[in-house]
């Protein structure tokens, strides 16, 4: 393809992209297909290429949008915002048209300096002091396996470059709350830890928040035990209740025994933009690695996540690769970003932050996150003066946790009362939801925050809700 043919083709995709946006809302949340159905439109041999813009864009609409759940339709309440501003697709355009090779500074010193660039300017916008230097990781499971990696080589003063773990003689535990995102669990497995050393802590009841007396007594017996206690991963935000484990408390046990503190905010980093709801991590400048995703509910489309560390020296001690072959002669006076991760090419994601900073404007930014959160307090009330209807979780952010109780069901159907309801508006396509279990059972998630979502969108969902719930009892 020639410049000239990409101008026209892609003139041609900008205008279908934009279509798409403005009808987004007319089309079902939910993909309405089965397994394999999508798979099988497609030809099991490989094209023979030739195909022209305006076939492509035919077998998008006839192949690829039903096959996709819907993320930025505004009845989109499931799993957690997974907005893509328009602005910040842009950005990725721009990414992908510069098609830049990102294994060195030397590779593109500009990938380089302005990631630096829009993480400093990310870092001011939710208050963290300039000890923090940061890094954009793909997702924030990457960000806590790098994390974890490096909480291992501290707690084990660089077992890799030895014998690595097989080499350490007193086990490294990593601590967590049983609310915490699967990726940690999953992290930890990866960093070598094993299921016998990640230990969960008991919670508070109400605001299944780690309890920092249950955390200094896990550690203690962790050390009488003979082990050693390596990090503590403390969720802002956590995935089924957003949850807000408290950090200072958290910062301070773990500094009487010289454990890393990541804190996983992937979500309620968000808020952070946030300055009124700073309060949720208080404690923060204590921990010793952050991440958070601004392509969850701040709206930069994916995949971009922030990751910060205090220790820069340590990050790069562990995560350090320098073959003959990309060493220049700026090493050490620039920032290596191969060095910072886990992948050793990157690609341009600053600029879809750069993009949408410019083009939108953090107070438009800040001003969307407040609309949600006026809505999801608008929901939780509407949910506490209904009869038959409780909140099984409190509502910290813009995640509304609920559940259908009606008078005279007992608990052995509740479960499957909530689920079927719920189920029954995803099949509608009309609005999307997802459930989630708690120690009680399971309940009903509401995360709002889709950029296009307005109040209206909230109130046709809570009617759903009580036309499902009513339904599935007459069914």
């Amino acid at each position: 393809m020639t410049p000239d043919e990409f101008r026209e083709a892609g003139h041609r995709l900008i205008d279908w992209i934009a279509d798409l946006r403005s009808r987004t809302d007319s089309l079902p949340v939910l993909a309405q297909v089965e397994p394999g159905e999508i798979r099988a439109r497609f030809e099991p041999e490989p094209p023979p290429g030739g195909a022209s813009i305006s076939e492509l864009i035919d077998r998008l609409d006839s192949d690829i949008v039903p096959g996709v759940t819907q993320v930025q339709h505004p009845m989109h309440f499931g799993w957690f915002p997974s907005n893509a501003s328009l602005a910040s697709v842009l950005g990725d355009m721009a990414s992908s048209g510069i098609g830049s090779l990102g294994i060195s500074w030397e590779s593109s010193p500009a990938l380089t300096e302005v990631e630096e660039v829009v993480c400093d300017w990310m870092r001011q916008l939710v208050g963290l002091s300039d000890v923090w230097r940061g890094t954009i990781q793909d997702t924030a499971s990457t960000a806590s396996l790098v994390a974890l990696l490096v909480a291992r080589e501290r707690a084990s003063n660089l077992s890799q470059n030895r014998g690595g773990m097989q080499s350490v003689e007193r086990p490294l535990v990593v601590y967590t709350s049983p609310h915490a995102h699967s990726s940690v669990g999953k992290a930890a497995l990866l960093a070598g830890y094993g299921w016998d050393n990640i230990h969960t802590v008991d919670c508070d009841d109400r605001t299944l928040a780690i309890r920092p007396e249950a955390l200094e007594a896990a550690i203690a017996r962790d050390l009488e035990d003979g082990k050693t206690p390596a990090v503590v991963v403390a969720t802002v935000g956590t995935t089924g209740a957003t949850a807000i484990d408290p950090v200072a408390d958290i910062v301070d046990v773990a500094r009487i025994h010289d454990v890393f503190v990541h804190v996983d905010a992937a979500l309620a980093g968000s808020a952070m933009l946030l300055p009124e709801m700073r309060d949720l991590w208080d404690g923060i400048e204590g921990a010793d690695s952050i991440s958070w995703n601004p392509h969850k509910w701040m709206g930069t489309i994916l995949d971009t996540s922030l990751f910060y560390m205090r220790d820069i020296a340590l990050l790069t001690s562990v995560m350090s690769t320098n073959p003959t072959y990309l060493q220049s002669a700026v090493d050490g006076a620039v920032t290596q970003y191969r060095d910072w991760g886990i992948a050793m090419g990157r690609r341009f994601r600053a600029l879809k932050l750069l993009f949408h900073l410019e083009i939108d404007g953090i107070e438009a930014i800040r001003d969307r996150l407040r609309e949600d959160l006026a809505d999801a307090r608008w929901l939780a009330a509407q949910v506490e003066a209904a009869d038959e209807w409780e909140l099984v979780a409190p509502v910290t952010l813009q995640t509304v946790c609920v559940r259908h109780r009606p008078a005279g069901m007992t608990d052995d159907g509740l479960d499957a009362h909530n689920r079927t309801w719920a189920a029954a508006i995803n099949r509608s396509g009309q609005a999307y939801l997802t459930s989630s279990k708690l120690e009680d059972g399971w309940m009903v998630r509401v995360s709002i925050g889709v950029e296009s979502t307005e109040r209206s969108h909230v109130e046709r969902l809570w009617k759903l809700m009580n036309e499902a719930a009513s339904s599935t009892l007459r069914a």
